[in-house]
């Protein structure tokens, strides 16, 4: 009788282990002390969803709104919650209603912020948001690519419709949508002028960009004059100055603020805000471009899931090279 009892709370235990993982948790929002990396139950995919096993995750400047509750009123979870809208890893288990992926496939995936929860061991997505992982990268450089990259994507084609021999002026080329902005650019076969601080100028070059601008030593609009796109990414007074630079009929895009339409309609162009959304067909489309080779991830840190508040931390001051990326499993 003992024997049977063992061995039933044995399997007990063991099914009440497997149903569970570690995860960063937010049971209140605050600063980065209130991510809690704990025991959380690990979720089960609906009919349209697939479960992922994350192997990476990445850190964005939007977490830490959603943490501190800076955007509570317009969207995002609500305590309890884990953070978390980049994951790349590999897909354990889908649902009815999955067509397009199988269990052992290799993903990411922008996760709508409403829901987050790529701060974990595993993560609920879908064929909306998740596309083939790019072969040619690892899960870290993977899980660094989607949101930033998805707004870059959006920002110069779906709303700018920039094309071949346009001229594009990109602000904070350096950072995790900047980056991406200057590759999608060129690779559409525009002219690309970028800025950044001193540091960083080698690595607007080496990303592609014909005009690399140091802000901390000229005016960009002593450099830049009569361009068809601005993407702004800084926002206050940069796109404030940033009008007066846009030829007659450009496009002005703001991934940080609404544009002026007063400004818009004295100097004769368009503007528009952009807040982006997943679309699992244009990861597709960026996925050809790095394995193409004609987009570097560019990753400047990573962490282990434990220490997400300190990757937060360091996301937050808007000065990153790049991505910060959470480790948070091996690949098996």
């Amino acid at each position: 009788m003992r024997t049977v009892f063992v061995a039933a709370f044995l399997v007990v235990a063991s099914t009440l282990h497997s149903a569970t993982m570690k995860a960063i948790v937010v049971h209140e929002f605050g600063d980065p002390e209130v991510l809690k990396y704990e025991d959380a139950a690990r979720p089960e995919p609906k009919d349209n969803e697939m479960l992922v096993r994350v192997i990476a995750a990445g850190v964005n400047p939007v977490d830490d709104g959603l943490r501190s509750g800076h955007y509570a009123k317009s969207f995002g979870p609500k305590p309890p919650f884990t953070p978390g809208g980049d994951i790349a890893g590999i897909v354990e288990k889908t649902g009815a209603k999955i067509a397009n992926f199988n269990k052992g496939d290799a993903v990411y995936a922008y996760l709508d912020l409403d829901r987050g929860g790529g701060y974990a061991e595993y993560a609920i997505t879908n064929e909306t948001e998740a596309a083939p992982k790019p072969k040619s990268i690892s899960f870290e450089e993977a899980a660094a690519t989607p949101i930033v990259a998805l707004t870059a994507w959006q920002a110069l084609i779906d709303k700018a419709n920039l094309s071949a021999r346009e001229s594009v002026l990109i602000h904070g080329g350096s950072g995790g949508v900047g980056t991406f902005a200057i590759q999608i650019a060129k690779a559409r076969g525009a002219k690309v002028l970028a800025t950044a601080s001193t540091p960083n100028q080698e690595l607007l070059k080496q990303l592609g960009a014909d005009v690399a601008i140091d802000y901390t030593k000229q005016k960009f609009e002593d450099v830049a004059k009569d361009v068809d796109v601005v993407l702004d990414c800084v926002g206050k007074d940069t796109l404030q100055r940033s009008y007066a630079v846009v030829k007659k009929g450009g496009f002005l895009v703001t991934i940080v603020a609404g544009p002026d339409p007063v400004e818009l309609q004295k100097r004769g162009i368009r503007g528009s805000s952009l807040s982006v959304v997943p679309n699992s067909e244009e990861l597709a489309e960026i996925t050809k471009l790095i394995d193409e080779k004609k987009i570097k991830v560019v990753v400047s840190q990573t962490f282990p899931l434990s220490e997400a508040a300190k990757a937060q931390e360091q996301a937050a001051t808007r000065h990153t090279r790049g991505k910060i990326v959470l480790k948070v499993a091996e690949e098996k």
